[in-house]
C-alpha cells in the first residue's frame, strides 16, 4: 500500500489500471472509466461510480488528482484573439505560469485555435541573460503530474481548449527530461487527452543529453525546436551559458541525429537583440548552422524586455532588415508576432525573480 496517494495525472490509463489492480479489489475496471473523467473534465469523484462506499473511500485514500490552483489570470486582448497568462499554485505553494496563445489558421479568421505554452520547472538553471525565468535560478523540477495538470486545469477550470502544446514556458524542458517524457506519454494517451505527437513541440536551449534522450525514443512525429539566439560561440556563451557545455558544432551534430519524419521541420528560434545579435554576419551564421540539419524554419522573435533589460525591443525596421538578410541566405523565416508583452506573458518574460531571493511559497488554498 502506498504511503501517499498516487497522483492519477502522472499516469497513463494502463499504468492507472495496473496500479489499481495491485491496490484495490476490482480496481482495474473502474480505472478505465475514471481516467477520462479526470483528464478531460477535471473530475476525480470515485463516489460518482456505482461502487460500494467502502470501495469509494479506498479509491480516494489510494489515489488523488493533483489539480493546480488558479491564483490569478492576466489577459491581453488583441488580434487574432486574447492572450492569457495563468499563474498556478503547486501543492507546496510555488507559482508556475502557463500561457494561452491565440492562433489563426484561416484568412477570414474563422478557424480560431489556441496553443498552450507549458512550464516544466519552477525557475530554470540555464541562466539565459535575456530570460526572466533564468533570473530565478532552479527552485525545483515539476513532476509529470504537475506538467499534465496545467493542460487539465486550463481545459477544465479555465475553459481554455488548446489545439497545440509547446514546452516553451518556465524552465528547460530537457533538463527535466524524465518527467517531461512521462508527461508526454500521459498527454498522448487516447483514453485521456489524446494529443498526437505532431501537436506537441519541445523547445530546448540546447540540452544535448536531453535531446539524445528524446531522440532515443524514436518518436518521429514529435516536434523539436532549438533556441539559437547567436550564431557564434563567443556571443552565444555570453548570453546562453549552456553553450559553454555544448558549443554550436556539437549542438549541430546532436540535432543532425534527431529522428525526422518526411515532413519534419526543425524550429530554430532566434530572439533578436538589437546591438547584440542583429548584424549581417549573424544572419549568415544562422544559415551556416542550419544548412546540414535538413528542413528548418527560423522563428524570429523580437526581444521582449523584462525587469532587467539587456537592450531595447527591436524596431519594425530592424526586424524587417534581419528577416531580409535571412531570406537572402536561403532560409525560410516566420516573424513571431509579439503577444502578451503587456502582461509579461511574451517569450522570455515568464517567472518571478523574487522567488529566488525569498524562496517562500505562496499561501496554500483555504481548506
Amino acid at each position: 500500500m502506498s504511503a501517499e496517494p498516487i497522483d492519477i495525472l502522472g499516469l497513463t490509463s494502463d499504468e492507472l489500471a495496473e496500479r489499481a489492480r495491485a491496490e484495490l479489489p476490482s480496481g482495474h475496471g473502474i480505472a478505465h472509466r475514471l481516467y477520462p473523467r479526470v483528464m478531460r473534465e477535471g473530475l476525480f469523484a470515485p463516489a460518482g461510480f456505482p461502487i460500494s462506499g467502502e470501495s469509494s473511500q479506498a479509491w480516494s485514500s489510494r489515489f488523488s488528482a493533483g489539480f493546480l490552483r488558479v491564483v490569478r489570470v492576466h489577459e491581453e486582448p488583441g488580434a487574432p484573439g486574447t492572450t492569457a497568462k495563468a499563474i498556478l499554485a503547486t501543492h507546496d505553494g510555488y507559482e508556475i505560469e502557463c500561457v494561452r496563445i491565440p492562433m489563426r489558421h484561416a484568412d477570414d479568421g474563422t478557424d480560431q485555435t489556441y496553443t498552450l505554452c507549458l512550464s516544466s520547472q519552477v525557475g530554470c538553471r540555464m541562466g539565459c541573460t535575456f530570460c526572466e525565468t533564468g533570473r530565478m535560478g532552479l527552485l525545483r523540477h515539476l513532476t509529470a503530474a504537475e506538467i499534465v495538470s496545467q493542460v487539465v486545469t486550463a481545459r477544465a477550470t479555465l475553459g481554455w481548449p488548446a489545439r497545440n502544446l509547446v514546452f516553451m514556458g518556465m524552465g528547460e524542458a530537457l533538463d527535466n527530461a524524465e518527467n517531461v517524457i512521462q508527461a508526454l506519454r500521459v498527454l498522448t494517451d487516447r483514453r485521456g487527452l489524446g494529443y498526437s505527437h505532431e501537436r506537441i513541440t519541445i523547445c530546448t536551449s540546447g540540452h544535448a543529453e536531453g535531446i539524445a534522450k528524446i531522440a532515443a525514443l524514436g518518436w518521429k512525429r514529435l516536434n523539436l525546436s532549438i533556441s539559437l539566439n547567436a550564431s557564434n560561440d563567443v556571443d552565444r556563451s555570453r548570453i546562453m551559458p549552456v553553450n559553454r557545455k555544448t558549443p554550436l558544432a556539437e549542438l549541430q551534430r546532436v540535432l543532425a541525429q534527431y529522428p525526422q519524419r518526411r515532413n519534419f521541420t526543425l524550429g530554430v528560434n532566434y530572439c533578436l537583440l538589437p546591438g547584440i545579435n542583429d548584424r549581417r554576419e549573424d544572419a549568415r551564421g544562422i544559415a551556416d548552422f542550419c544548412r546540414p540539419l535538413g528542413r528548418s524554419l527560423v522563428n524570429l522573435i523580437p526581444y521582449n524586455p523584462g525587469t532587467a533589460p539587456l537592450t531595447h525591443a527591436p524596431s519594425e525596421d530592424e526586424v524587417d532588415r534581419f528577416i531580409a538578410w535571412l531570406r537572402e541566405d536561403g532560409l525560410p523565416v516566420r516573424r513571431r508576432i509579439t503577444k502578451g508583452r503587456s502582461i509579461m506573458a511574451a517569450c522570455g518574460q515568464l517567472g518571478n525573480a523574487a522567488l529566488r531571493r525569498q524562496r517562500a511559497p505562496v499561501p496554500p488554498a483555504a481548506q
